[in-house]
């Protein structure tokens, strides 16, 4: 490890610290032990074996006309040709983890969570929220480490160039990887029309991968099992909901591009978020910090995008049947994926649109570290928004039941057909294999559950604060009741002295604890006449 350029880094993903070796970019082999038996992959306990990586020879579409100039093509074969093939229930880059849904030191257990509407958190669930995404911001990545350069920056693996990052960052770097533009040599040569995570049929499978390997990170970072990301239901809104205090963060109130110090968000610093600074220089981003999360939701370009998305938006998104169309890209018209990610017009359907809606329309709206494509995940609505999104696709999926024939198998933009292994993940996954319910990957949406079940869901929260309020409400019922028996000890007392006294008659005691009626309770004819009804007093 000395000829790492390592601090330490947290996460699920990118490049296993065991395999940003020297001798492991050399061998171009990625199968490091399990803990639980030593073995390469587990393969003593059965859990999986290292293989041969093989890849899909079909052939893409035009929009990237070059070939063995970036690193992700025909991922991951630049970097290795051998990795860990997992069995059964196991998974991960070690197969030392269990496949999404399934729990247990045997990966048996089969388990579904439940993504909620963020409105529909329990304060206590809030707090939880906001707390283990900051542990995983602050937390550096004990699996995990980023490259800084190229594979030939590294001369081929002899010199690997390797950085830590949080737990949380890593995730940030992948968004970047994912869709950066490929660097063709020297200051300034880049290709802008490629991305190995948007702007074509794998856009949708790849961010339910990311987000479900999100998931699983904190899961293992805070041994909360139980946790699930929750979903930002945006449609009709008026402004940023979630921009709160309490969620993601207010407005600093001196200056509305960066957020309020009472949010932990403030604190944040961003990287991988400044793209043409890269390609002016023809190199990767270095994983350094560069600057405060931003945002200023709603001074946007209104000329991009008109407003959020609306509830006749989804609708007319979920109608489209068929999930991609003509060249796959931005372009492509009647397509649900385009309609969804917001190249495509979610009133006619029609791509290329000269105003982004669904998806790219929050990005636009956000007005800060959102609205760079590279940069997004750096702020964590990015999760909530994303959540929906998915939730969408999740939708479209069971309202339509397309065979997994509807995904393309070749000629899709590159990265996206579907047997291509999706960028940058190690272990390696297909497009394809995301093609499927949520409830195949062990998890539902609340917006998605019967009408009965979401009205119990909306008011789950209440109920636990009541719960928990339970033994106070006891105790102030326990103080009012002595409280009204001491109060009506008191008046018995003073009736009692008061009507045996010769100089204070019986009637005057009365009116000594008469009230006068300021207003009758049926209000007089005279009085309505003069506007005094329920709908002016409301």
């Amino acid at each position: 490890m000395s000829d790492l350029m390592v601090y330490f880094a947290p996460s699920y993903q990118q490049f296993p610290r065991a395999c940003a070796t020297r001798d492991a970019l050399l061998s171009k082999e990625c199968c490091p032990s399990w803990d639980g038996d030593g073995s390469a992959c587990g393969a003593n306990s059965g859990r999986g074996f290292c293989w041969d990586v093989e890849v899909s020879q079909e052939p893409d579409g035009p929009q990237y006309p070059f070939s063995g100039l970036d690193d992700r093509e025909k991922w991951p074969l630049v970097f290795y040709n051998r990795t860990c093939q997992c069995t059964g229930n196991f998974m991960g880059f070690n197969c030392g983890d269990c496949k999404f849904g399934f729990f247990g030191v045997n990966c048996n257990e089969r388990r579904e969570t439940l993504r909620r509407n963020v409105f529909h958190l329990s304060r206590a669930e809030r707090i939880r929220l906001v707390s283990y995404l900051n542990l995983a911001k602050q937390t550096i990545s004990q699996d995990y480490v980023v490259p800084t350069g190229t594979y030939q920056e590294m001369e081929n693996g002899s010199t690997p160039l390797f950085t830590d990052v949080s737990v949380y960052d890593v995730f940030v770097w992948m968004h970047y990887y994912v869709s950066r533009n490929a660097l063709l040599g020297g200051p300034g040569n880049v290709w802008t029309n490629v991305d190995f995570g948007h702007w074509a049929p794998g856009f949708p499978p790849w961010h339910r991968f990311y987000l479900l390997q999100w998931e699983h990170e904190i899961r293992k970072l805070t041994g909360d099992m139980t946790f699930s990301i929750p979903y930002w239901d945006w449609r009709d809104a008026q402004d940023c909901d979630v921009c709160t205090d309490e969620l993601m963060g207010a407005r600093h109130p001196q200056d509305p591009s960066i957020l309020s110090p009472g949010s932990v968000f403030s604190s944040w610093r961003v990287l991988c978020s400044r793209p043409e600074d890269y390609n002016r220089r023809g190199v990767l981003c270095d994983a350094r910090s560069e600057g405060p999360l931003r945002r200023n939701p709603g001074n946007h370009n209104r000329n991009v995008v008109e407003r959020l998305p609306t509830s006749a938006d989804v609708e007319f998104t979920l109608s489209l049947t068929s999930y991609d169309t003509g060249a796959m890209d931005r372009t492509a018209n009647m397509s649900f994926r385009n309609t969804l990610e917001g190249f495509g017009d979610s009133r006619s359907g029609m791509g290329n649109s000269s105003r982004m809606s669904m998806h790219a329309a929050l990005h636009v709206f956000m007005n800060g570290s959102m609205s760079s494509v590279q940069g997004s995940a750096n702020d964590p609505i990015f999760l909530l928004h994303h959540a929906f999104v998915d939730c969408i696709y999740e939708e479209w999926l069971r309202r339509h039941r397309p065979a997994l024939s509807q995904y393309p198998e070749s000629n899709a933009p590159i990265g996206h057909n579907g047997g291509y292994f999706m960028v940058p993940f190690l272990p390696l996954h297909t497009n394809r294999e995301f093609f499927i319910s949520s409830k195949d990957l062990g998890y539902e949406y609340s917006h998605l559950l019967d009408a009965n079940q979401r009205l119990s869901e909306s008011i789950r929260p209440y109920l636990e604060e009541l719960q928990g309020m339970w033994g106070w409400l006891v105790l102030a019922g326990v103080c009012g009741g002595l409280l009204s028996l001491a109060l009506a000890a008191v008046f018995m007392h003073i009736k009692y002295k008061y009507s045996a006294s010769t100089w204070l008659p019986a009637h005057k005691w009365r009116n000594l604890f008469a009230l006068p009626e300021r207003e009758p309770l049926i209000f007089s004819p005279d009085k309505e006449e003069n506007g005094y009804n329920y709908q002016s007093t409301m």
